[in-house]
């Protein structure tokens, strides 16, 4: 079971949707709430234009309240650019080393014959 903490971030699956907000279930199975103000960083006048029921998404845990009320937001849960950028550059390196050892490993094979 997956302990939710504040500050943490999980992939949820939004399992209803209200004027005020989207609810997600987490993985713990514990549910939680994303307040309209925290979907996106543009302005949203109804949820369900940005977010469905059965969409997963990624979520922020901004605070757990005493009453076990969890609140989430999307945006603060985005990737920033320097991260994406980071991601990208990593797998880029990972494929060209794949690339070369392969290019490598066919002009050892036709040297052998």
């Amino acid at each position: 079971m997956v302990h939710i903490m504040p500050g943490e971030f999980y992939e949820g699956v939004v399992i209803g949707t209200a004027k005020f907000g989207a609810f997600v279930e987490l993985p713990s199975g514990e549910v939680g709430l994303v307040h309209i103000s925290e979907v996106s960083d543009d302005y949203v006048k109804d949820v369900d234009t940005v977010i469905k029921k059965g969409d997963k998404i990624r979520v922020k845990v901004l605070s757990i309240k005493n009453d076990g009320k969890i609140e989430l937001s999307i945006k603060q849960a985005a990737i920033s650019f320097e991260d994406k950028m980071n991601i990208f550059k990593k797998q880029s390196e990972e494929r060209l080393l794949d690339l070369k050892r392969s290019l490598e490993s066919k002009r050892k094979g036709k040297r052998q014959k």
